[in-house]
């Protein structure tokens, strides 16, 4: 079997998993829980089996049943892709471990399985198509299921949120298939590559920045960029534990951030223009999520605007468009996914032993529950970005991109964020882990052995996110990906 023929088993594989659990898990005990965690083991393997190959042989097509474009569906792997595929997996495979024990409090915990692996299905769709029409179509489906997944307990606010979810997410998804039509009939194509082949051949007219303008709007309503984040702040806090570090950690991401970034890169091609608006709505972002958490007492609401802020940092440094900003945008896409999903965990492991996500009503925790106490205390300082943890390295290198750019006022903004980080997640911890622990918490106790698990992985990579930076690694993982954005007007070429 070639290499080519293994990028189907990203999409096959969870939906094998979604077919099983619905034929079998109802019956066998432990068999939902079981199937999961194998298929997103193999997923994680397959991802860091796609480094080797992709490292040798660059971009990889595979044209579905043999049949080439418009026929045929045309699915990709190159750097980008591969390390989207091995972020996603990382962290799913922790969400999973974690939710073995966690989702034993639901009544159908088959069902969350089932839509957790259409969801992941979904997000790898996204990573490997080459079609635009398929881009949108997996997006649905990542994101209907995710909006499952939030309404999954059934509970009024949950059932609000997942509304307000679904209809923005809705809306975002009209924006991106207007843009689809208007290219389409104006490229007479879906195939990525010959868009960008037709685009670079006609030029981008009027019909160009008008779906430039659509597709921002779209994806950043997935990726919850300001001013399109107004359902984020609900959706997060409401949905389970291990599905908000899933839409925190992935799915906003895969949906979002890849999506605009991909569309805007290697199909329409970069302009100063485009770059401006990046740029701002990063900056925005940075600002708006960092001072909106700064009042936050719900511990998960917090977290949800922290996100805001992280995904602002990812996109201005990837919009700066130098190889430096990519690489740290890129390092800290990888560095946010871990730690936010970390946090998340923390916060579900908290209220799943505390009952309360208030953090008023906290307190002296690190007594009773060490490992949650330790584990969070690193995604934070990974997120606020204190050395030498992994979120460290990557906004330095944003904002060292952003003064070799020339964008000083933006630089200085983004270090103004950073200290707001670090200022609410330190009120975080300390409500929450430092000082005297009440009366009414004295019986608590650490969670069980497969979150704590989930929780100390993920501790682990937020530790090691710089050493993705040393040479030999940062070849292998990094800087194939910042190369395919760096030169993305070369993806028409590859893919042909």
């Amino acid at each position: 079997m070639t290499a080519t023929r293994l990028i189907p088993f990203f999409v096959v594989l969870p939906l094998a998993g979604v077919f099983l659990i619905m034929l079998f898990g109802w019956k066998l005990r432990r068999f939902s829980e079981g199937t999961t965690l194998l298929v997103t083991l193999s997923l994680l393997a397959l991802s860091f089996f796609s480094i080797g190959v992709q490292h040798a042989q660059s971009t990889l097509v595979h044209f579905s049943g043999g049949w080439k474009p418009p026929a045929g569906i045309l699915l990709v792997e190159d750097g980008l892709t591969v390390f989207m595929l091995v972020t996603v997996h990382l962290v799913a495979c922790c969400i999973v471990l974690f939710a073995i024990s966690y989702m034993k409090k639901y009544t159908s915990p088959g069902k969350f399985y089932a839509l957790f692996l259409m969801t992941l299905s979904g997000m790898n769709g996204i990573l490997v198509t080459g079609d635009l029409f398929n881009l949108f179509v997996f997006l649905e489906v990542s994101s209907l299921s995710a909006c499952a997944l939030v309404a999954f307990g059934t509970e009024r606010h949950e059932l609000e949120a997942a509304f307000k979810y679904g209809v923005m997410n809705t809306l975002g998804a009209a924006f991106v298939l207007l843009g689809i039509a208007f290219l389409y009939a104006y490229c007479s194509t879906l195939n990525m590559a010959d868009m960008a082949k037709v685009i670079a051949e006609k030029g981008g007219g009027r019909v160009v920045p008008m779906a430039a303008v659509l597709f921002i709007m779209g994806f950043g309503l997935k990726a919850a960029l300001v001013p399109f984040h107004a359902w984020l702040p609900d959706a997060h806090p409401s949905a389970p534990a291990p599905i908000s570090a899933m839409l925190s950690g992935l799915i906003i991401k895969c949906l979002g951030v890849y999506t605009l970034f991909r569309v805007l890169f290697c199909v329409l091609g970069m302009t100063p223009m485009l770059r401006s608006v990046l740029l701002f709505l990063g900056a925005l972002s940075m600002g708006v999520g960092a001072f909106s958490a700064v009042g936050q007492w719900d511990i998960k609401r917090l977290l949800a605007y922290s996100s805001l802020s992280q995904i602002g940092y990812i996109v201005f440094g990837i919009g700066l468009g130098t190889p430096l900003g990519i690489l740290g945008g890129l390092l800290h896409l990888f560095n946010h996914s871990v730690g936010k999903s970390l946090l998340f965990l923390t916060s579900g492991a908290v209220d799943y032993a505390t009952g309360t996500r208030d953090m008023r009503k906290m307190g002296g925790l690190s007594q009773r529950m060490p490992v949650t106490s330790a584990t969070g205390m690193i995604g934070a300082m990974s997120i606020a970005g204190v050395p030498p943890f992994g979120g460290f390295w990557s906004k330095l290198l944003i904002i060292f991109a952003a003064v070799q750019a020339g964008y000083f006022g933006y630089a200085a903004w983004a270090v103004l964020a950073g200290v707001v980080t670090m200022g609410y997640l330190a009120k975080a911890m300390k409500q929450t882990f430092a000082g005297a622990l009440p009366e009414s918490l004295r019986q608590v106790q650490e969670v069980p052995l497969l979150m704590r698990c989930a929780m100390v992985i993920l501790a682990i990579l937020c530790v090691g996110g710089g050493l993705l930076l040393l040479p030999g690694i940062q070849e292998a993982f990094l800087r194939h990906a910042s190369e395919v954005l760096l030169n993305g007007s070369l993806y028409a070429k590859l893919i042909g």
